[in-house]
């Protein structure tokens, strides 16, 4: 267990006290700043970034939200650790990093990124991404189960017909009273595009629904193929 005594937590001095450590130095190292406001749910995509090869990565909170930064000019020392991935050789080369550090001052042939902490994705956006998933899983449904013609092609072709129908009856009123129902006339309009749009869905997703199959058959194919021999 790390004993950090020092007032300031900073990324070189962390570095510092965990190479002089009795920590096996074989592996890399993941440091996150739990903070009241840290969620569990954010756990995954900081292990993912730790697995994007870099030396040295480190997120940062601006403590001064309305103020542009320029990272490569900002001093390692002075940020404020959100999250920090380092590698064996990072962490050597910034537990030897000074206090006028800067990601300009590691080596070449380090993969060095230092990043601001952006805010979380925000809980109507994730309800607006869950929506988006099930929208697509349902047209996935829709081009594996073969059923685009029975789901909008029968509705389609049953609205546009009574749309249509209905535009004749409004026609008809039209010329005999010089009058015609608004509301009557916003409906046909609306059954007759939603039929007309429901039937081209379903002839394209039937089409998709082929080109899907016949993929899906030439891959089967070139398998076996690849088994026989």
């Amino acid at each position: 267990m790390l004993q950090y005594t020092d007032d300031e937590l900073t990324a070189p001095k962390l570095a510092k006290l965990i190479s002089s450590s009795s920590i096996k130095q074989d592996y890399a190292n993941l440091i996150i700043s739990i903070t009241d406001d840290w969620k569990l749910r954010e756990l995954p995509v900081v292990i993912n970034r730790s697995r994007e090869g870099w030396d040295v990565y480190l997120a940062f909170n601006n403590t001064v939200s309305n103020q542009e930064l320029i990272v490569e000019e900002l001093v390692i020392e002075s940020l404020e650790i959100d999250h920090l991935f380092l590698s064996k050789t990072g962490l050597d080369e910034l537990s030897r990093a000074n206090s006028m550090t800067s990601t300009h001052n590691f080596p070449k042939h380090l993969r060095v990124r230092v990043i601001e902490s952006v805010d979380k994705i925000s809980l109507p956006q994730r309800e607006s991404l869950a929506t988006a998933s099930r929208f697509a899983q349902m047209f996935y449904w829709m081009l594996e189960t073969k059923h685009p013609l029975f789901l909008f092609g029968i509705p389609g072709i049953v609205l546009f017909i009574l749309g249509f129908r209905l535009s004749g009856n409004v026609v008809d009123t039209f010329n005999e009273l010089n009058s015609v129902s608004i509301g009557v006339t916003l409906t046909t309009i609306a059954m007759t595009l939603i039929g007309l749009f429901a039937m081209m869905v379903a002839l394209i997703l039937y089409i998709m629904g082929k080109q899907v199959e016949q993929i899906q058959s030439q891959y089967d194919l070139a398998g076996y193929d690849d088994k026989s021999i």
